[in-house]
């Protein structure tokens, strides 16, 4: 399969981002993804596409609400919100 479109989708308000194992916190900021976030910390997070369509980053969701932003996991799959895209999902605001 191929598909082609644009960046993934950062907007949205900034949101922190507690990892378990360290225990270290990120702000993710508007425009940024968790990803470049952890990049830029040093923490290596496999992805490939960068636009939510593969399903290389899809990370444990231990606590909160993400903005699933990816297109590779099905409605139940993102209700359940055990996994999100690091590539471009972000944290839902609204609950």
């Amino acid at each position: 399969m191929e598909r082609f479109g644009a960046e993934a989708n950062t907007d949205g308000a900034s949101f922190k981002v507690i990892m378990q194992k360290s225990g270290k916190t990120f702000e993710i900021a508007p425009g940024e993804t968790i990803n470049d976030k952890l990049n830029e910390h040093g923490i290596d997070v496999p992805v490939s596409c960068q636009s939510g369509v593969c399903g290389t980053c899809l990370t444990p969701v231990l606590d909160g609400v993400p903005d699933h932003r990816d297109f590779v996991q099905t409605d139940l799959e993102k209700a359940s919100n055990k996994r999100m895209a690091v590539c471009c999902s972000h944290r839902n605001l609204r609950h």
